[in-house]
């Protein structure tokens, strides 16, 4: 299997702020790939590397052979037509019903007509579960049937690449199940990469094919599910295993709790 992204050396920052450091990073065709780290590591700077929202500072990004950087305003919306994102909470059009959410693109960037619109949407509603709630609104759905609409969304126009913003973010256990099959029999059946950036461990490494840990804009650790399971590095392990300190540190810095007691008296 060939890279379908690549990202090589690369380094980003918010003006003097730097958020990447050197990353590099590749997901094949047809494996799911999660992004793994602490709130504020640089996990969802990558989606928007990869997506051409931002430009890295220096080094590549690719996609399907393409340097997403290089490409003009044509050559973008071209490339990122063919790819699909599941935002987190599943950011639908409120004002939408579920059928037209998910048509929405096929009226948008294709010619077909209704008819064939039609059955697109109740194939992608099918494959999700949910052709029965094709005319609710958001508003009617819980929080694990939003998501599987959104879903059902990112996938309408066959994507070549996927990407998921924490996609099991305040979801009941069974809904949190059902996502994370959802996510890897529609990479198998359809044959999609997909990329999953999330904090949730142990959801995660049941469907991955391979992981990455960035830590202060670096890639800690990689590797598949099994060799995160058994990492005896320190940072792997306390995120595996959810302990509350260790590299990262459970207390914020601050002087010797000792020295702020008497400096309040």
């Amino acid at each position: 299997m060939d890279n379908l992204v690549e990202i090589k050396n690369v380094t980003f920052g918010y003006g003097e702020r730097p958020i990447l450091k050197g990353i590099n990073l590749a997901a094949r065709r047809g494996q799911v790939v999660a992004i793994m780290g602490s709130s504020g590591c640089g996990k969802t700077t990558l989606l928007r590397l990869i997506g051409g929202q931002i430009k890295p500072d220096s080094g590549s990004v690719q996609v399907a052979g393409q340097n997403v950087s290089e490409l003009d305003t044509d050559g973008l919306y071209e490339l990122r037509r063919k790819m699909g994102m599941l935002f987190q909470f599943g950011a639908l059009f409120t004002d939408m019903s579920v059928f037209d959410n998910i048509a929405f693109q096929m009226r948008e960037h294709t010619q077909l007509p209704e008819e064939i619109i039609r059955d697109l949407v109740l194939m992608k509603l099918h494959a999700v579960g949910l052709r029965g709630a094709a005319d609710l609104m958001p508003s009617e759905l819980s929080g694990g049937m939003a998501r599987r609409v959104a879903l059902a969304r990112s996938i309408a126009l066959e994507p070549m690449l996927v990407m998921y913003d924490e996609p099991f973010a305040g979801l009941d256990p069974i809904s949190l199940g059902v996502i994370g099959n959802l996510i890897r029999r529609l990479t198998d059946t359809l044959g999609l990469t997909s990329i999953v950036v999330t904090h949730d461990v142990q959801e995660s490494l049941k469907i991955v094919d391979y992981v990455y840990f960035v830590s202060e804009g670096v890639i800690e650790a990689e590797g598949t599910a099994e060799e995160m399971r058994a990492s005896g590095l320190p940072f792997v392990h306390q995120f595996v295993h959810g302990e509350p300190d260790g590299p990262v540190p459970f207390h914020y810095p601050a002087r010797a709790y000792a020295e702020d007691l008497r400096l309040a008296l």
